[in-house]
């Protein structure tokens, strides 16, 4: 049977984004310093089309976020475009290829038909809610395993819901300015995990 799992990289003063998210940074002003750790391992690159890499204790945990991987769960931030309707021409910050390779099912309040990307993946946008975007996605990865993929809002959610059957944060020793805050959904969860 599958799993859900996440993994997310959270800093010692519990933040896994930085602020002012745009196209310019994705992640919030500062926000790539909590991920620059998995970016020279060989799965990451493999992951995204390139080579190389450094076979590092850090390598085989970044290769396990790839292993027996059916579907992704993501939030409209992730996926980016803004806030409000859709500009069709948005799709997503990855490129033509996305490094995900299986359905993707990102969380919005805004319909859109679904965009099919090279590769394999296919971005499902879902309108009715977290327990629903997991029905889809179980039923997207067969027996192979569900990723929440993030960002901090939706990983809130599913915590909360205590949907989540394996959570790691991966803590990194720098501090973000204030903005997408982990500890404030982990101490408000009634069930944090099963």
């Amino acid at each position: 049977m599958s799993s859900v799992m996440c993994q997310i990289s959270i800093s010692l003063d519990g933040f896994v984004a930085g602020p002012n998210q745009s196209l310019e940074n994705p992640i919030g002003e500062g926000g790539m310093r909590l991920h620059q750790w998995l970016f020279d391992t060989p799965s990451w690159r493999e992951q995204h089309g390139e080579e190389g890499g450094a076979d590092t204790k850090d390598a085989s945990v970044v290769r396990s976020l790839f292993t027996n991987v059916g579907a992704y769960i993501m939030g409209r931030k992730m996926f980016g475009g803004g806030d409000g309707p859709w500009n069709e021409s948005w799709t997503g910050w990855w490129g033509d290829e996305p490094p995900y390779h299986v359905p993707v099912f990102v969380l919005t309040h805004h319909a859109r038909k679904p965009l099919v990307m090279h590769g394999g993946t296919t971005f499902y946008f879902v309108t009715d809610g977290i327990e629903s975007a997991l029905r889809q996605a179980r039923s997207g990865a067969g027996d192979r395993d569900i990723h929440i993929a993030g960002g901090a809002h939706t990983v809130q959610q599913y915590v909360r819901a205590g949907l989540l059957d394996e959570l790691c944060t991966l803590c990194r020793s720098c501090s973000e300015p204030a903005s997408d805050s982990w500890r404030t959904s982990v101490t408000h969860a009634s069930n944090p995990s099963r």
